[in-house]
Order: C-alpha cells, then structure tokens, then sequence
C-alpha cells in the first residue's frame, strides 16, 4: 500500500498538520468574536495555537472537520476502500471492476478469464440483437458480472477525500484490536496498520483527536433491525458484497452488514436458469470460497428516509445500473409500497413504480436506451 497527499483544502503547499491547527484555531474563535474574521487571522499565533488545543482537549473538535485531506491510495484492499466507504465524511473516486480490467494472477485470474468468455457468448446470444447491447457494451456487462470471482481483498486505486478531524477518528478506530474478531477482518488488519503507519509518517495525526463518543465503523453491526416502513425505513436482505459496495455509496442512508455462517454465492440472473452453468459456477466458487470472493451473499441492513430511499432509486433503477442492486432497490420499494400505511406516502412512492428512472414524473433521462427490458426492470443482465 502508498500512500500520497494530492490535495488540502489549505490555501498553502501542505508542510505538516500545525497548518490545520492554525486554521481550526482561527475559526475556533468566530463563536465568540467581538469583531471582524480578519481580527482573528491577525492574532498571534501562540492565541490562535493554545486556543486550538483548548478545543481539543474540551472535545470540541468541530472546527477541526473545516480542513479537508485528499490521499492517493495505491494497491489498497477493495475490502479496506468498503470500510472507509461506508462512513459518512467523505468523498472517493475508485478505480472499477465494472469498467476496467483489474491486475490479478493465480486462481482469480483463471475463473475471471474462463467466465469472461461465457458470459459474453451468453450475453451477446440473449440480448445481442438490440440496438444498445454494443460489442463494447457486452464486454462490460460480461467484466461486471466475472468480477463476482475477484477476492475483496484485490489491490485498487482510490482517491479518498476526507475531513482533518474524521481522519484522526478513523486512524484511531483502527487501532481498537476488537474491529479484528473476525476471519475477514482478521485479514483486514495488516492493511489497517500499514495505513495507520504511513499517516502517521505523513503527520496527519494528532494524538488529541480521539473520538470522545464512543463511536466506530459503521460497517459492522451486530444489532439486528426490524423491518419498518413509514416516515422512516429499515430492511433487511442478502446481497454479495459487490452489491453492497455498490450501496454503500449513498451515503444519506445507512447500511451495515453481517457475514453469513455458511458461505453462499451470488449467481448471475443470465446463467440461473441453465442448470449445468449455474451448477458450474457454484463449483469454481469453492475453489475461490477462502478467498472472499465478491460473489459472498453477507446479510445487509438499509435505513433511511423517503425522500433519500427515492434519490436512490433514481440511480439504481436504471438500464446501466448493476443488476443486482438495480433488483434490491426495486424489491425494497415494492415493500415499501406494500407496508406503508400513510396514504399520501404511498401515493408519493407509486409515482416511482412503473419502472425504471425514465418513467418517473421528475426525471429526464439525457442517454435512453431504448432497451425494453431494462426500462420494465425485466432484463437479467
């Protein structure tokens, strides 16, 4: 793993963290300030330093999330990229296994490689014959669901944009050894600590920075939810974790998952049906099961509102959505529909019902596809 500063919000070339310290003690001092924001600025910087650490020992530590820190992370786990994904301070843009041909070698590469050429003879003779389903479309469609056979564990490339004091919190949420009770984070947990020491090195780490409120990743969750929809929502369903990477960056909504005790996979809708392929896929997972394979079903609970549930679903119910998710979200709304009690909620979420985003009242699609089955939420690809 490497990692590198591209970018902070700090108007200077980035020297060390007392540049943040200095800012956040600037703006610590707007609540109670007698005069002008250019009064503060012009304080010596023995008033402004001390009156960042008082923030920081009253727990204060607001002030410190004005400061934002863009990293390049090189050759970091997709697994480790979910964690810090799933938190609700940030900004990433990853490399995809949906639209790119990821490094891999050994068994991955094999499974990848062999089920990269079924999938797009079975792909192009089903749906080949619309206009849409390019040459080039098919090979995408057959990298997003091959992939299914790549390890979470498989190195990527991100650029993660987060807030000073959000930083801090994490470095030490990683720190605590009971995040590591578990086969896949026990295997999580060298990355964890490689990445703890380069920001360390990179001294974007202050000691006083410790989360006062006994908060941690999000991720993992060992309480269950019951199932409710009203003003608010909570479902619950299984999905692989390629799904749930793909959920987790609607960040409005919350989302936590749970590891089943007896692995089970994800097939692919455009191979279910053919018993011998289906049966042949389920025997090359095994042979990538220890793996952690991003086809693993985990169990996932999703809460939220509305209003945000819907903002989902204007990006997921869509031809060029991943199938998979593009499914969940459409079950979830149906639920939705069916248990909602408040009549005017129910009539807000009907709107949304008739298929995919281009039929919604309030959305204008730019890049139709004129694909029948993707806009009734038939397709199985």
């Amino acid at each position: 793993m490497k990692i590198r500063v591209i970018a902070t919000t700090n108007t200077k070339n980035f020297m060390d963290k007392n540049e943040f310290d200095k800012f956040s003690g600037i703006v610590a001092g707007v609540c109670y300030m007698k005069n002008t924001f250019e009064d503060l600025e012009n304080q010596p910087e023995t008033t402004i330093f001390k009156r960042a650490e008082r923030t920081k020992n009253d727990g204060h530590h607001s002030v410190f999330d004005h400061e934002y820190i863009s990293l390049y992370l090189e050759n970091v786990p997709k697994f480790f990229a979910m964690l810090l994904n799933n938190e609700k301070v940030y900004t990433t843009s990853e490399k995809s296994a949906r639209y790119t041909q990821m490094q891999m070698e050994g068994v991955e590469k094999f499974y990848y490689e062999k089920w990269l050429d079924i999938l797009k003879i079975k792909i192009k003779d089903e749906y080949g014959k619309y206009p849409c389903m390019t040459e080039q479309k098919i090979e995408k469609l057959a990298q997003e669901n091959a992939r299914y056979y790549l390890s979470v564990f498989m190195p990527t490339s991100m650029v993660y944009t987060v807030s000073y004091r959000q930083l801090n919190y994490i470095y030490n949420w990683l720190q605590n050894e009971e995040n590591y009770n578990s086969k896949i984070t026990q295997k999580l947990y060298p990355y964890a600590m490689e990445f703890c020491k380069q920001l360390k090195e990179s001294n974007l780490i202050d000691e006083k920075l410790v989360d006062g409120k006994g908060r941690n990743f999000s991720m993992f969750s060992d309480i269950s939810h019951d199932e409710y929809f009203g003003d608010v929502y909570s479902t619950n369903y299984k999905g692989s974790l390629a799904s749930f990477a793909q959920a987790q960056r609607h960040r409005t909504i919350n989302y936590s998952i749970s590891m089943q005790k007896e692995k089970e996979f994800y097939v692919p809708r455009i191979i279910e049906k053919d018993e011998a392929l289906k049966n042949e896929w389920l025997k090359d997972m095994q042979e990538v099961k220890d793996l952690f394979p991003q086809a693993e079903i985990v169990n996932i609970s999703e809460r939220g509102i509305p209003e945000d549930f819907i903002l989902k679903a204007k990006e997921r119910l869509c031809t060029h959505a991943q199938l998979e998710i593009m499914e969940q979200t459409k079950n979830t709304l149906n639920k939705y529909i069916q248990n909602v009690k408040n009549s005017k909620l129910k009539e807000y979420l009907l709107q949304y019902s008739k298929g995919a985003r281009c039929t919604f009242p309030d959305y204008v699609c730019n890049n139709k596809c004129n694909f029948s089955e993707g806009v009734n939420l038939t397709r199985r690809i």
